[in-house]
């Protein structure tokens, strides 16, 4: 995945920017490349972000690492037990996830973070394969985008019959699949925790829900 060359406005944009380099890092030496996923097979959550932050992943290599999307994220994971540190930093910072794999709906940092729908689905080969190995009780979207694209893998892949009226995405919302769990949340960027439209509480809600429905779901398989 990491040398796939099927979108060259996203290749270029992910070299550009490591070449460029923020004011802040430039000490650091970029990835900018497409990103891999973060985590193990066979997970009971699989958290789905929208793409690689340009000075966050497509810098350090790990998603929603060395931004502050990530410091939120990481925060919130923490406190619910599905990581073993609040940071995250680098690839190299210690920093391990429990029973949770992350991943994105596009594996290259996209200008103006939007990615082109034919970009999207340049990567949806790669989003299927997460989804198969990771075999989810509970899929957390962040964003619309995330939403979506996991509700059309979830058709594809008979988690759920397709609707005649698609679910709406909202913060907090839940839609049961089979034998499996979708839930939505706003995304962590800094447009929504700088205007308050994500908070802490809001955000820990969903990972505490999140840890409930794969327990219920373990207790009920046996």
């Amino acid at each position: 995945m990491i040398t796939c060359q099927l979108c060259p406005r996203l290749i270029e944009h992910c070299r550009h920017v490591a070449s460029v380099k923020r004011k802040a890092y430039q000490d650091c030496n970029y990835w900018g490349r497409p990103v891999p996923d973060f985590g193990t097979p066979e997970v009971g959550l699989l958290v789905v972000g929208l793409a690689p932050g340009a000075h966050g992943a497509n810098r350090t290599g790990r998603l929603f690492t060395g931004d502050r999307s990530g410091d939120w994220l990481y925060r919130s994971m923490h406190q619910n037990g599905f990581s073993n540190q609040s940071e995250s930093t680098s690839r190299k910072d210690g920093l391990d996830l429990f029973d949770c794999t992350i991943t994105n709906v596009c594996r290259c940092a996209p200008p103006g973070n939007k990615p082109a729908t034919d970009e999207i689905e340049n990567c949806r080969p790669f989003l299927k394969e997460t989804f198969l190995l990771s075999n989810p009780i509970v899929v957390l979207a962040l964003g619309s985008v995330a939403w979506t694209a996991t509700i059309k893998m979830a058709i594809e892949l008979d988690w759920i019959e397709k609707p005649r009226k698609r679910p709406r995405f909202g913060h907090g919302e839940k839609v049961a699949l089979n034998n499996r769990w979708l839930l939505g949340s706003y995304h962590p960027s800094q447009q929504n925790t700088f205007t308050g439209r994500l908070t802490r509480p809001m955000l820990n809600s969903v990972f505490r829900k999140a840890k409930r429905l794969i327990s219920a779901q373990r207790e009920k398989t046996g």
